[in-house]
């Protein structure tokens, strides 16, 4: 037998023929696919023939009675940008906030760790439409108090931007639910691999940086995805603080024409066809990621 297991023939001048391997030997395209280094072709998310199935039903509906269907796309527009950049403008400093309170949950530091602990078990307590009215109502009144007491003009004259005020709420909000998240993502990283970054001369920050972090990262991605699908929805409680996102524009409509099946019809199939594509980029993002991590 040779080394290998197989059987070998010596040939005519003394030199050994190794028999052809066996073809169940020969490893399959899924299993060359899962090998580290081999990127596998891509395939398309099956699950995208929802997202074309909800665009089409879309279409099918305004071709269908455009009255009043296309009148009430053309008239929540500017709303759906709106709950665009609402999303992706809070989901940005979200993530600092979020971030920061991971790390400040995981802190060496007493101080600093009772004041992000703080932050998040009084923020988790508190629904998310009180607080975006309180950040509108009240907010400003606390605002224009404290420059009454200090006699700063701009804080005393200060006036409500009802963007940047929801704004505002939704990240502190999210962001006590993204510092959780990141902390256990944080702490799923075994001990020993900040041990061998300080032991090769880092300080904790570059090994937090170099070391944990890029680990974390993979860990955290698939409920950070899911934290940004929700926030997507939940934009839609800033109607109730005069901000005109899609929720608010489509309730103005309805209370001019009075036809609410049409109206929030149309608006819950755009709001499905916005998180069911954000969906499957974010499915995109994790195999990707996957990939390259191993």
């Amino acid at each position: 037998m040779s080394p290998s297991g197989r059987s070998s023939r010596t040939g005519r001048f003394g030199i050994r023929r190794r028999r052809p391997p066996d073809t169940d030997t020969i490893p399959s395209p899924e299993e060359l696919s899962r090998a580290p280094g081999i990127a596998p072709g891509y395939r398309l998310d099956p699950w995208w023939w929802l997202v074309v199935a909800v665009a089409v039903l879309i279409i099918i509906l305004i071709l269908a009675k455009a009255d009043p269907f296309l009148d009430v796309l053309v008239f929540v527009t500017d709303g759906i940008v709106v709950t665009i950049i609402l999303t992706v403008c809070s989901f940005f400093f979200i993530l600092i906030v979020g971030l920061l309170g991971g790390l400040g949950r995981i802190a060496d530091n007493p101080v600093i760790k009772f004041i992000s602990s703080l932050y998040v078990e009084i923020v988790r307590g508190i629904p998310l439409l009180v607080q975006l009215i309180w950040w509108y109502f009240a907010a400003p009144v606390v605002i224009q108090s404290i420059g009454v007491a200090l006699n700063i003009a701009p804080l005393a004259q200060y006036r409500a931007n009802a963007i940047v005020l929801a704004i505002v709420g939704l990240v502190v909000c999210y962001g006590a639910y993204m510092s959780e998240i990141f902390r256990a993502g944080i702490q799923s990283i075994p001990r020993g691999q900040m041990e061998a970054a300080r032991s090769l001369g880092m300080n904790y920050f570059q090994a937090m940086r170099h070391v944990i972090l890029p680990q974390a990262m993979r860990v955290v991605l698939p409920p950070v995805g899911n934290e940004f699908i929700m926030l997507l929805k939940d934009t839609s409680l800033v109607s109730v603080v005069a901000v005109a996102d899609l929720t608010r524009r489509g309730r103005e409509f309805m209370s001019i024409h009075f036809n609410p099946i049409e109206v929030w019809t149309l608006i819950a199939l755009v709001y499905l066809l916005m998180t069911l594509f954000s969906a499957r980029v974010i499915a995109r993002l994790e195999k990707r990621r996957g990939l390259k991590a191993s």
